[in-house]
């Protein structure tokens, strides 16, 4: 009974929180996005990406051949459901709480399009296809899906969530068999899109895979792009001035090595820290100020294991850079 008090309260002040409203919001957001982009340009062409929709395109396509009618909301939800206990016992109880949220409101948020803006109503006839295409041409539908919903995936991905379906899968396959989260994507995908043989033509099986690719692609550059850091190494003469403004002002920790310049034999210090690129600019922009002279690399960074906290709440120190001049 203590611990299901204790629980309950700990869920109660996490609600209470900035950081899970935030999160809330994003999730919400960028579920919108992915079921406008399965809504809009998979379901009216019955374009087969490999992910959690494109199989209840399939499914809802063989009921309706067998004189069955189903709804494609209904399917979704049923297949995420399955997914979400597996990543609860084999990703991690976070991903699977978020993931339950943004999986359970994926289908009703397809069925609020339909309600909203009817795909019929921008639709035309393909003629190569024999379908209907929102953009005229099942390429441009592809080009559109994919933009839509790699940024929705990285989205989730950045906050250790989900669009749920195929991330669950992929996030599996990241973990134990340690691919890029794009592979993964692609990985789960293709075996996804090898079903569509069963309603679509060979023509439309090949769209569909060759979107699965792209998708895995579109979706590390989106990872990257929202986890880039900055690898900074830094020699000069005032090491301890840099040290005291990366700690203090940028409250950030950094490693201290000693090296030997190979040319003028003298041994130096050389400083080496991970930053944002906001706080780069400013690291930049403090020893301009300072004219500190300083030998300066760096490098991006996608991924960062370890202590490592991506928000953080500057402090006011005084660094003794008045004392330093």
């Amino acid at each position: 009974m203590n611990t299901f008090t204790d629980a309950l309260s700990k869920a109660v002040a996490y609600i209470k929180t900035w950081k899970f409203w935030k999160e809330l919001i994003i999730m919400t957001l960028g579920m919108l996005v992915a079921a406008a982009a399965v809504y809009y340009f998979l379901v009216p062409s019955k374009l087969i990406i490999g992910t959690i929709s494109g199989l209840s395109i399939v499914l809802v396509g063989i009921a309706e051949a067998a004189g069955v009618t189903i709804k494609l909301s209904t399917t979704i939800l049923v297949i995420n459901v399955i997914l979400l206990i597996m990543a609860y016992f084999l990703v991690n109880k976070e991903f699977g709480a978020k993931t339950v949220y943004t999986a359970l409101i994926l289908g009703p948020l397809t069925d609020f399009w339909a309600k909203v803006a009817p795909w019929e109503k921008f639709a035309v006839d393909n003629a190569a296809t024999g379908s209907m295409s929102v953009m005229g041409d099942p390429w441009f539908d592809l080009c559109c899906f994919v933009l839509l919903l790699s940024a929705s995936q990285a989205l989730m991905f950045s906050i250790n969530a989900s669009t749920g379906g195929l991330d669950i899968l992929a996030k599996i396959v990241n973990k134990y068999l340690h691919f890029d989260i794009g592979a993964s994507v692609s990985i789960a995908g293709a075996i996804i899109c090898c079903t569509a043989f069963a309603i679509n033509p060979f023509r439309m099986v090949i769209i569909g895979l060759i979107g699965t690719w792209i998708n895995g692609l579109v979706v590390d550059y989106f990872t990257d792009t929202l986890n880039k850091r900055k690898r900074v190494c830094i020699i000069s003469d005032r090491t301890d001035l840099i040290r005291q403004f990366i700690v203090n002002d940028l409250v950030r920790g950094c490693s201290l090595y000693e090296v030997k310049g190979g040319y003028s034999g003298e041994a130096q210090t050389e400083i080496q820290v991970i930053l944002t690129k906001d706080e780069f600019s400013d690291l930049m922009a403090f020893l301009k100020r300072n004219q500190v002279k300083a030998f300066i690399t760096a490098g991006n960074v996608s991924e960062i294991y370890g202590t490592w906290f991506k928000h953080h709440k500057l402090k006011t120190i005084t660094t003794g850079v008045d004392a330093e001049k």
